[in-house]
């Protein structure tokens, strides 16, 4: 047989190809053009596509063949997964995990539907949604915060329609959304710490992800539209096992020039309240404190903790509803909550 034949019985098996992600690696482009190849869409450059589409027939790779798979036979389960790109060491144990996972629970189980959870770390398993949505387990997915994986999420969505995602709507954006408006919380939280007294505000968490990053601007919008220091922005993880360690360096080093402080959630602000006690300062005499989700923990701190409240509730059952619809082959949009400021003793 002469070298380069390309007949079944000789054809290289040594690269398989089970995903979206994997043909693209093969086809030197991302996955979001090989979703659009095979779907026909015109956007593509005429030689990309046949060049797509002839490796997908000589890999066995058939166009959509995860999801019209999931169209033959459904197997009652929702997969939820939770993606840890920003902070790898961050626990579902998170108590605002706990919360939406319950309400989801309760909402799907109402629904007839079964779920499944998992816990991903991207830098580890660059395929883990496409990887999830071919297993073959699962009829639709909702993934539990965008993280750093936007881009991955976006490409999955163009060619995966039962897909919803709790997280920050952006304009023009493709995968479907449930969440707060988070740059107007920060502009409550912002608001809130002002009428207080406060006048050098921080915010506590990380601005990297997409929901921290808009409550961070919306808090430096309130700054800047007031005249005052912009936000200073204090890194913190939000794994337990590091959180403590490092708002106990960032108060030690800001000293009392720092009057206001807003925490990306309710447990950096509970652990941000212990350590302001440690220091000897009063909250809120000394400095204000305002945290973000209103999970049950901001009720029972000392002194209970002036938030802005997420509704989780409503929340989870928009995920479902979004999500049920879909499957059904409609086309949804995103579903923004308003937030709402709760004031309690801290600010």
């Amino acid at each position: 047989m002469a070298d380069g034949d390309d007949t079944p019985g000789n054809r290289d098996t040594r690269v398989m190809v089970r995903t979206i992600t994997d043909l693209a690696r093969l086809a030197g482009v991302s996955a979001g053009t090989v979703s659009r190849a095979l779907s026909g869409n015109s956007l593509v450059n005429p030689r990309t596509r046949e060049k797509i589409v002839g490796l997908a027939r000589e890999h066995g790779f058939r166009p959509n063949q995860m999801a019209s798979g999931l169209r033959r036979q459904k197997t009652g389960v929702i997969g939820v997964v939770i993606p840890l790109g920003h902070d790898t060491r961050q626990q579902i144990s998170d108590s605002f995990f706990m919360t939406l996972l319950g309400h989801l629970a309760d909402e799907l189980t109402r629904e007839g539907y079964d779920l499944m959870l998992r816990r991903v770390v991207p830098e580890q398993d660059a395929d883990w949604l496409d990887r999830f949505i071919g297993s073959g387990m699962i009829d639709g997915v909702i993934v539990i915060g965008q993280s750093d994986q936007f881009e991955r999420i976006e490409e999955v969505a163009e060619g995966y329609r039962p897909l919803v995602v709790w997280g920050n709507r952006q304009e023009g954006q493709r995968h479907c959304v449930v969440g707060t408006d988070n740059r107007l919380g920060g502009r409550l939280a912002a608001e809130r710490l002002v009428a207080a007294g406060a006048r050098q505000i921080a915010f506590l968490g990380d601005t990297g992800p997409i929901e921290f990053a808009a409550r961070f601007a919306g808090a430096q919008d309130v700054a800047t539209r007031m005249g005052l220091p912009p936000v200073l922005a204090l890194r913190t993880h939000l794994s337990p096992d590091r959180a403590s360690e490092e708002i106990a360096r960032h108060l030690a080093a800001q000293g009392p020039a720092l009057d206001g402080i807003f925490a990306a959630t309710d447990t950096l602000a509970a652990l941000c309240l212990t350590e302001l006690r440690a220091l000897g300062m009063a909250v809120p005499d000394d400095v204000t404190l305002l945290g973000f989700d209103d999970l049950p923990i901001a009720r029972q701190t000392v002194p209970p903790l002036t938030t802005v409240r997420q509704d989780i509730a409503a929340g989870a059952r928009g995920l479902v509803d979004l999500l049920l619809r879909r499957l059904g082959g409609e086309a949804t949009e995103s579903l923004v909550l308003p937030p709402e400021l709760v004031v309690r003793e801290t600010a």
